[in-house]
């Protein structure tokens, strides 16, 4: 069978933009809600540190270093079935997690629930490529928006249910595992007939859309992405990880305020990531990612300089400028790579779990030595290597019979 990028361009699905949305969202509440449960299980299995950080870095390593080999089974031997075969490695490790009671076992649990988020990232990208009808920008925007919100609400979910009852109410997260598995039907079925339009189409009037550009440029273009995905990620993970510490160390401010400002920066970012796509679908989407990385550096640079309600403004600032560069930065690699979706999907998504996790363990270590202020000295920096944005090709796709 031909290559899945080969179907010819629909008109927008709306509605399975939304279902996959819902996808995401679901997914993402799962996998922060892992996290936020760490302290819990430290608790009650009597865990050091240091098995924590194993158990995270398994966790880290499954949700991340599989997405790019999913993402290449998907795009070889598609199937409607892989977000539901997701969903339900993500339901048995939440159900086995309930039950831990050892370290070996939440370890073998957290490894399961990683592997289903490495295959529901890579496989819900593509499918939004799919169901965009030529507007990729504004599909992978509307698909981005559902991850924040479940990321958001998976550590409110746990401090209502689990921390209150224990461990074992994480059970109930399993039960909404099978909530989420029924709201892919509608995504199963519209992808089933989508192979079937494929294979009744093949070799008459399937495209697929390239760029004019040799694959030394391509790999080099790719390659200047991986950069600007390294600068972003690692600037968002001082402010989401650090910044309620930065504010309490440095203004005084009480925890729950701390929060509230937290949640101005993370509503910000969610909004910006919502405009970046339909805007690069406008004007382009290298002047997206110009203006979205680029143009956060003098907003960094002096947001460790300003007071407390000057900091807040540039961190509302910075959520709404930089969160609007990786829906652009995505679909960029996926125009640039159009039949290989899913290890596109893959790679960009795992490396942006990657780089997080990993810059969020080092900037903990930093914490520890100098300070949390000397940690938003030092990557307010980072945004500067949004300059490599000027490498990046004028592409203009074309179709190809």
């Amino acid at each position: 069978m031909k290559n899945v990028s080969t179907v010819p361009v629909a008109g927008t699905s709306v509605s399975i933009l939304l279902y996959l949305s819902l996808a995401h969202c679901f997914n993402d509440a799962f996998q922060s809600t892992v996290s936020a449960v760490y302290p819990i299980i430290k608790a009650e299995l009597g865990l050091s540190f240091s098995q924590i950080g194993l158990i995270a870095l398994v966790y880290q390593i499954c949700a991340s270093v599989f997405q790019p080999v999913f993402g290449v089974v998907f795009d070889r031997h598609p199937s409607p079935w892989y977000l539901s075969l997701g969903t339900v490695s993500t339901m048995i490790g939440l159900a086995m997690l309930s039950f831990s009671g050892s370290m070996m076992w939440v370890t073998a649990s957290v490894a399961f629930i990683g592997l289903g988020s490495s295959v529901i990232h890579p496989e819900a990208s593509r499918l939004t490529h799919f169901a965009s009808g030529g507007k990729h920008g504004l599909a992978q925007s509307i698909f981005q928006v559902g991850g924040n919100f479940g990321s958001s609400i998976g550590p409110l979910l746990a401090a209502a249910i689990v921390a209150p009852y224990g461990l074992s109410y994480l059970l109930v997260f399993a039960g909404i595992a099978v909530i989420s598995l029924i709201t892919k039907r509608p995504i199963a079925h519209w992808y089933r007939q989508r192979v079937r339009d494929l294979r009744k189409s093949a070799g008459k009037s399937g495209v697929i859309r390239r760029v004019r550009l040799s694959k030394k440029k391509i790999y080099f273009a790719l390659a200047v992405l991986l950069v600007l995905i390294f600068s972003k990620y690692v600037y968002m993970a001082s402010l989401s990880n650090y910044y309620t510490f930065y504010l309490m160390e440095k203004f005084g401010v009480t925890t729950r305020q701390s929060q509230l400002f937290l949640f101005a920066f993370l509503f910000a970012s969610a909004v910006g990531t919502f405009l970046g796509g339909p805007i690069g679908d406008r004007v382009g989407r290298k002047y997206v990612i110009w203006v979205s990385i680029l143009g956060t550096a003098p907003f960094s640079l002096l947001m460790p300089h300003m007071g407390l309600a000057g900091t807040c403004i540039l961190s509302i600032v910075i959520g709404l400028v930089l969160s609007s560069a990786f829906s652009a930065i995505l679909v960029f690699a996926q125009e640039l790579l159009p039949t290989k979706l899913g290890l596109i999907s893959g790679l960009f998504f795992g490396l942006a779990f990657g780089i997080a996790g990993i810059a969020a363990a080092v900037m903990g270590r930093v914490a520890d030595l100098h300070g949390t202020e000397y940690v938003f000295r030092f990557c307010a920096y980072m945004p500067l290597l949004g300059f490599v944005a000027v490498f990046l090709p004028h592409i203009k796709p074309h179709r190809v019979d």
